[in-house]
């Protein structure tokens, strides 16, 4: 992987669970944090079209052909509008890797898919489709899962896009779009 290799990171913004739809952002970052454009869709809060319209985004996207990696907040947006991370990487021709500070807890995303969804069990093997694996970078530890790619590019890709924290930069970035978006400005931690 370059030094300035590219890398579209892909966030939500702040909801309320009785909104249609929610705001989705990528933005491409050249690293380790030159920001060369910002991407946006929308997706169903709760709904079944993340994949479709996250892979459209990038899809039509001129930044498409040079990207390295996609990086997304977690493996759902909009609640639990799960994103079948296989079907966007064929879609779309790039690596995807998810990416959270904290590990799911699968057991509890269960039990909330089993309280609100007749279809929940499609939903969960979605998101149990890939192991989540913990990558030690510079200040922490961040869950992952990949497709198209191995630990070895995952890792280097993190450590070239994170300036500071344990967030990489095109993450970083489209969570603090995404909430100022939603709320005017943004705040908390991506």
């Amino acid at each position: 992987m370059k030094p300035k290799s590219r890398f579209l990171g892909i966030d939500d913004a702040p909801f309320h669970f009785s909104d249609e739809s929610v705001p989705v952002v990528g933005v491409v970052v050249q690293a380790p944090a030159y920001i060369e454009g910002v991407l946006t869709t929308l997706a169903e809060v709760d709904g079944h079209d993340a994949t479709e319209r996250i892979a459209s985004m990038v899809s039509r996207s001129r930044y498409r052909a040079g990207l390295a990696m996609v990086l997304i907040d977690g493996t759902a947006v909009g609640g639990f509008n799960v994103i079948d991370v296989d079907a966007l990487h064929d879609k779309v021709e790039r690596p995807v890797v998810t990416v959270t500070r904290r590990k799911p807890d699968l057991a509890a995303i269960e039990t909330a898919l089993r309280r609100r969804f007749d279809d929940w069990e499609d939903r969960l093997r979605i998101m149990r489709h890939h192991r989540v694996e913990a990558i030690r970078v510079r200040q922490g530890t961040l869950w992952v899962s990949y497709v198209g790619t191995d630990r070895t590019a995952v890792q280097e890709a993190l450590r070239l896009a994170t300036v500071r924290g344990v967030l990489p930069e095109p993450l970083r970035i489209a969570h603090l779009i995404a909430a100022g978006i939603m709320r005017g400005e943004s705040r908390g931690r991506a």
